[in-house]
């Protein structure tokens, strides 16, 4: 199993007086992508979020190309592209010419969001939010696999055109589709892409992260499509007392508060396929420090978080991306966590 790095680039309006100026969150970011490499941590995942609501990078393929750029080893993928909001050539094409730049480092993950003004104000229809993912991810997989290719879809069409340039891994680079619902498990599954869990949201639908594993796994062999990968993603902070334990777990609740409005909260409100938000949110607001176990973060001693991550391994995780500077922490901060890890967790794994 591999260990990367992740951010969502959180500094919600939530915050208040705590907010980063979000040019200097963003080059401390940059910086925290370069050390991952030196540290060395098999990738750098960094997310899509606009207008200030959640996180402040809007384009991860532009911020990618320059870690690119800075960097000669770490595989680089997004976490998230929002799918629905873009059309599916335009995001075919640049994650194809990050594959060039990088000489085969890209990979792409892809979901559908769950903030209702971020579709607004690009003028895309929430509401129609799964129906227009899963169409637009099959014509980014045609558009990489095929020379030509043409669509005529109920959201797309076009004629016969060619995507270039093409991707330096063939057939195409790796496609993770990132999501908290069953019914996007199995439709990624049945269509032979890759996925990424959040292990709350695979032990609310199926119990466990494993048996969330394993059921899509079974999904994917049913459909003809083996060897399939999941990956997860975890908060992280190895510490060394019960005290900075506690601050960690309090860190990670005030992150939860604050990017609570983005959430859909209304459950009459939310479309049907976007309901099951409204239960995260809930037990997002009913959340303790005691409530934060091993299926939200991974804390404590090098001894507890190694077996968080052993784990993973054992429910089929070929990769866990670590979410280091989460809640606000500073970057020094994020910096020496990210090496605690490097020190005490990854000489355990390859």
């Amino acid at each position: 199993m591999k260990l990367g790095y992740f951010t969502l680039t959180d500094n919600p309006p939530a915050y208040g007086a705590s907010r980063k100026d979000p040019s200097r969150l963003l080059k401390e970011v940059l910086a925290q992508c370069i050390h991952a490499e030196k540290i060395g941590l098999n990738s750098v995942w960094v997310p899509e979020h606009h207008f200030g609501l959640f996180g402040v990078l809007p384009s991860a393929p532009v911020f990618l190309a320059y870690v690119a750029a800075r960097t000669e080893r770490v595989k680089l993928g997004p976490a998230t592209v929002l799918l629905p909001v873009q059309h599916p050539l335009r995001v075919a094409e640049e994650f194809a010419l990050l594959d060039l730049l990088s000489n085969g480092r890209a990979q792409l993950s892809v979901g559908r969001g769950y903030d209702a003004r971020e579709y607004t104000a690009f003028g895309a229809d929430f509401a129609q939010s799964q129906e227009i993912f899963f169409e637009g991810l099959d014509v980014i997989k045609k558009a990489w696999s095929q020379e030509t290719v043409s669509h005529h879809g109920v959201h797309y069409d076009f004629p016969e055109i060619t995507v270039l340039p093409r991707p330096v891994q063939q057939p195409h680079p790796p496609i993770y589709v990132a999501c908290f619902s069953e019914p996007t498990l199995r439709h990624a599954a049945r269509a032979g892409f890759d996925f990424i869990f959040a292990p709350f949201a695979a032990a609310m639908m199926f119990g466990s992260l494993q048996n969330a594993v394993q059921e899509f796994k079974k999904e994917s062999e049913a459909a003809g499509h083996e060897g399939r990968k999941a990956m997860c993603s975890y908060f992280v902070n190895v510490t060394y007392d019960g005290r900075q334990t506690l601050e960690t777990k309090e860190r990670l609740l005030h992150y939860f508060k604050g990017i609570l409005p983005a959430f859909p909260a209304d459950r009459a409100a939310a479309p049907a396929h976007i309901r099951y938000f409204v239960d995260i949110v809930e037990r997002m607001q009913a959340m303790t420090t005691e409530d934060l176990g091993e299926r939200s973060i991974i804390t404590g001693n090098p001894e507890d978080c190694l077996k968080v991550l052993r784990d993973c391994e054992s429910a089929g995780i070929e990769e866990v991306i670590l979410y280091f500077g989460f809640g606000g922490w500073g970057h020094t901060e994020t910096m020496k966590s990210m090496d605690r890890v490097a020190q005490e967790l990854s000489p355990h794994f390859g």
